[in-house]
């Protein structure tokens, strides 16, 4: 009697346990995948991340609003951005840690004097780039308010700011974490041309140069 001629054995792309326990039917189910794909349990699915920042925002020393830019809707009015703002502000005003998790957001945030920087991302993103946004944000504004960095002196500097967030985070996504590189495209943005006052852009804007006169009518010709 002739014997039959063998078939080829069919890759073993997803392992043991997609063969079964038991007999041919589930060896039947493994031949049936199309020979390359890996079948990916639903839960350890993610979206792409580009380092995405939810929200950035400034407390003062009662919890009170200064600066706040949410770049999702996740909170799409503000009476519930106001309301994560206040249970941030008490889960983490009187604790000396710099990462918090709250509503299913990591949270990092920095206090100074009588201010308090926050930082949010979703749950799964990197707490390391989050502090890293909060570095620079802190220490550009350290640097443009001449390490006096409590309420007065930010709210006399506001619309400045908002130009350093800007500047670090775009529509959620991270442009810039090292401080030199966001102080470097501020100066360029407010005078592309050779500074030939002297011009430094923070004097500018805070009026502490004998030169802001003569660069403030350069600027609006």
């Amino acid at each position: 009697m002739q014997k039959g001629e063998a078939r080829p054995r069919q890759p073993d792309h997803l392992g043991g346990a997609a063969r079964g326990q038991g007999g041919g039917g589930g060896g039947e189910r493994a031949e049936r995948v199309p020979a390359g794909v890996m079948e990916v349990p639903a839960g350890l699915m993610l979206e792409p991340s580009l380092y995405t920042i939810k929200a950035i925002f400034i407390l003062d020393s009662f919890g009170q609003r200064l600066l706040a830019k949410y770049y999702d809707d996740m909170f799409p009015s503000m009476k519930e951005q106001k309301c994560f703002e206040k249970n941030v502000f008490k889960k983490t005003h009187k604790t000396d840690s710099e990462i918090a998790f709250l509503e299913g957001l990591t949270i990092v945030y920095k206090s100074s004097i009588d201010l308090f920087f926050y930082v949010v991302g979703s749950p799964h993103e990197n707490e390391l780039m989050l502090m890293s946004v909060l570095t620079c944000l802190f220490e550009t504004l350290n640097h443009m308010l001449r390490k006096n960095v409590e309420k007065r002196t930010l709210v006399e500097n506001m619309d400045a700011v908002f130009l350093v967030v800007d500047e670090i985070v775009d529509g959620g996504v991270i442009l810039e974490s090292d401080p030199q590189q966001v102080i470097q495209k501020l100066n360029f943005r407010m005078n592309p041309e050779p500074a030939a006052y002297g011009f430094v852009l923070f004097d500018y804007i805070t009026g502490n140069s004998e030169h802001s006169e003569i660069m403030s009518e350069r600027f609006y010709k």
